[in-house]
């Protein structure tokens, strides 16, 4: 433990950001790390509280005291080793990670948690900087061959613990590029794409290698990858998002999400995007308060829109949680985004019935409020209201991963789906996220539906190994 008193003496210190002026002026991440002063004193006010419960909350199960206390004694190398020996990307979860391992610090039980995730992020990008991020390719190979269909956290997490084990590993994308919704889901303000392209690089140097505009399913047939390769993960996105059929729905302005974000993100990578949908000038409405939401608003905001507001059907949810109540676990509680701050109204309880336009086109939004009692909704009596909307995005989330093509294919060659149409594997027992096709594995969201980033990191770890002891009947690699 670097400093006793630290969590009685030292207050949290959050990261620098420019400022909303600036920031909006482009598609450049705009958080910045803690400098080392900062770094080294939140990590002091580490409790070492003997019951770990950060590093349960962790999805990934980050070693976070031992990385804390090697951050306050400026031991910054073996930090990055102790950070790395559980988590493959850090980069990426230290920018875009809501940190459920904060809200289970002891010390955030009566006062402010530890920063632990700007502690991450500092560790990381020192360890970049120093140059002590280096491919680790393996010592022999092994001769198995194995096939990734999917290159977002849970496939590149995957990828790399087979190939540094010796495993031939490939990996198949669809998109133009490597990275999956992490390089075409997450707007380039909350994380460059650089981070995705230099791990790339790292794994290339390792073995791995990525092939995209891979669509399996479509271009190639499922039957190939079990045929060619000893084993198959499948680890794809949620990318099927959940529709609101209500009248005036195929008006033209009125668009899923995962539409509207990825054009962006192609056009801040240099490429040409016809037809581009864009919120210029617009009044623009956003249907979902979540994350994907944030991100609609951060982007149209950036793009210069009229106004941006933002619907949520379910309530209002409390500025502060009860913490005594809720504490280990995430808590529901009132979450303003770095979008939000840009400029946005929100509203709660509401409810949207229809759409309204003229010559094809979205012109306004018709909703009411709503009530909520015992878990269910009723419409509040003459709430009914309009609102001028020349752009909707619906952001209300993610059924599970697409149906047809590649999960279908598979299907025929017996990998069943679960009740929520994901592919079906458990996480317990010797061979944890095996379909119920021997040689196939899933993780990630095409397994458990719509996650975090970190989720996707550990199922990918995890189902790691289970294919290496599937390939060599054990496996050294960490659980």
């Amino acid at each position: 433990m670097g400093k006793i008193t630290g969590f009685m003496e030292l207050e949290r210190v959050e990261e620098p950001a420019r400022p909303v002026a600036e920031r909006v002026k482009n598609y450049k991440e705009f958080v910045l790390h803690l400098s080392d002063a900062d770094a080294k004193q939140q990590g002091a006010r580490c409790m070492d509280c003997g019951i770990p419960f950060c590093q349960s909350g962790c999805p990934v199960n980050n070693i976070i005291p031992d990385f804390n206390d090697l951050v306050f004694r400026q031991n910054w190398h073996e930090a990055i080793n102790t950070l790395h020996s559980t988590n493959n990307f850090p980069e990426f979860t230290g920018r875009v990670c809501p940190a459920p391992c904060e809200a289970a610090c002891t010390l955030n039980i009566n006062d402010a948690p530890v920063g632990i995730k700007s502690i991450e992020h500092a560790i990381i990008d020192k360890a970049w900087e120093m140059g002590w991020v280096k491919p680790l390719p393996p010592k022999s190979r092994t001769g198995k061959r194995v096939a990734i269909v999917g290159s977002g956290p849970a496939g590149l997490a995957a990828a790399q613990q087979l190939a540094r084990v010796g495993h031939d590993v490939v990996v198949f994308e669809k998109s133009d590029r490597i990275g999956g919704l992490l390089r075409y889901g997450i707007p380039d303000f909350k994380m460059e794409k650089s981070h995705i392209d230099r791990r790339v690089e790292q794994m290339q140097a390792e073995g791995v290698r990525f092939r995209c505009g891979q669509n399996i399913g479509v271009d190639t047939p499922a039957e190939v990858l079990t045929a060619d390769f000893d084993a198959v993960i499948l680890a794809g996105g949620a990318e099927w998002p959940r529709d609101l059929p209500v009248p005036g729905r195929e008006l033209s302005g009125v668009h899923f999400a995962m539409d509207f974000l990825p054009q962006q993100n192609r056009v801040v990578a240099g490429d040409k995007v016809g037809s581009q949908i864009l919120a210029t000038g617009k009044h623009v409405v956003v249907i979902g308060g979540g994350d994907t939401g944030s991100d609609c608003v951060g982007t149209s905001i950036r793009q210069g829109a009229a106004s941006v507001t933002q619907f949520e059907l379910l309530p209002m949810p409390p500025e502060q949680e009860n913490k005594p109540l809720v504490w280990p676990y995430w808590p529901v509680k009132l979450r303003t985004s770095s979008s939000h701050e840009e400029g946005c109204s929100r509203d709660w309880s509401v409810a949207t019935k229809r759409f309204g336009g003229s010559n094809g086109q979205v012109q306004k939004l018709v909703a009411s409020r709503v009530e909520w009692k015992d878990g269910k909704m009723a419409e509040v009596p003459g709430s009914e209201f309009e609102l001028r909307a020349d752009l909707v995005l619906l952001a209300m989330g993610f059924m599970g991963p697409t149906q047809s093509g590649l999960l279908e294919q598979f299907a025929a060659l017996g990998v069943e789906r679960d009740q929520r149409k994901n592919v079906k594997a458990t996480t317990e027992g010797q061979m944890a996220y095996q379909t119920t096709h021997a040689k196939v594995f899933a993780a990630g969201d095409m397994r458990r539906g719509q996650s975090l980033v970190v989720w996707a990191i550990r199922e990918g770890r995890q189902c790691a190994r289970s294919v290496d002891e599937f390939l060599m009947g054990r496996s050294d690699l960490p659980r």
